[in-house]
């Protein structure tokens, strides 16, 4: 199983599809892990080169102590990408790794030939809401409490009535607090609107017309900070919606990988 292994974090990542084809980086939500794409791999365009990992905190990385910050969020991706050789990647962050998709390709450009900005804000929530949940986190019992709260928010009503957010919910409950907690501070200390303003690249946004977490408003206003951007509502979808709706996010994926011409492009 690929880990690469660094100073201060050992990261988990899958690199999978055509080893030649163009790069597609894939960064999940806060509390999720690679399992957040299982979904869309089987529905995306072939011959990409789709690398996707576990943030430092979750899955199968290691969890350094808490707190993290976004810049050693986003040297984690960069570290890696340098790791397995790749540039002029599309970068899709979702969420938390949205924002690390923001910072990545203003600190280093040459990675990142087109951005995908999915579910996600140049700021998320408020640095209170943050501390509130990670003291729950350090609760006993707080993960399982987090994760009920996170459930309304992430999908919509019919999938959590009908129970398909059952596995996910189960997975927050078992996350690692620590590993939660140090990526909520990440979070809760990063305002990229003035970053984000100063990219210049292929953008795309997309957002759940149901997503408690990122409101569609909040991912329109973000993406509009990057000039000639694209925007994509998904209705009747929540907040990660390569869980419950995978065939219209993909479908999004592959229309913006033919308009900006990533799989004619030379390889990274």
């Amino acid at each position: 199983m690929p880990f690469a292994q660094f100073d201060d974090v050992t990261l988990h990542y899958l690199d999978e599809g055509t080893p030649s084809g163009p790069a597609i980086v894939l960064a999940h939500a806060l509390g999720t892990g690679t399992a957040l794409w299982d979904k869309i791999l089987p529905l995306l365009p072939e011959g990409l080169r789709v690398i996707r990992y576990d943030a430092r905190g979750h899955g199968q990385s290691s969890t350094p102590p808490a707190p993290y910050t976004m810049g050693a969020l986003i040297r984690d991706a960069e570290r890696l990408m340098d790791h397995l050789g790749v540039r002029d990647a599309m970068f899709v962050g979702l969420s938390i790794g949205g924002m690390v998709a923001q910072g990545l390709a203003v600190k280093r450009p040459g990675l990142i030939r087109a951005l995908v900005l999915s579910n996600t804000g140049a700021k998320i929530a408020t640095p209170e809401i943050w501390a509130e949940r990670i003291a729950t986190a350090r609760r006993p019992g707080g993960m399982a409490e987090l994760a009920a709260a996170s459930c309304t928010r992430w999908f919509p009503r019919a999938y959590v009535a009908a129970g398909h957010h059952r596995p996910w919910y189960e997975h927050l409950c078992a996350h690692d607090p620590e590993g939660y907690a140090g990526c909520a501070a990440a979070i809760a200390g990063t305002d990229f609107y003035t970053t984000t303003a100063g990219l210049r690249l292929p953008a795309l946004g997309i957002a759940g017309s149901e997503d408690g977490s990122t409101p569609p408003d909040l991912v329109r206003e973000t993406i509009d900070l990057i000039p000639g951007s694209q925007f994509r509502l998904l209705r009747g979808t929540g907040h990660v919606p390569p869980i419950d709706a995978p065939e219209a996010y993909a479908a999004c994926l592959a229309e913006f990988l033919a308009a900006t011409g990533h799989l004619s492009a030379p390889p990274g």
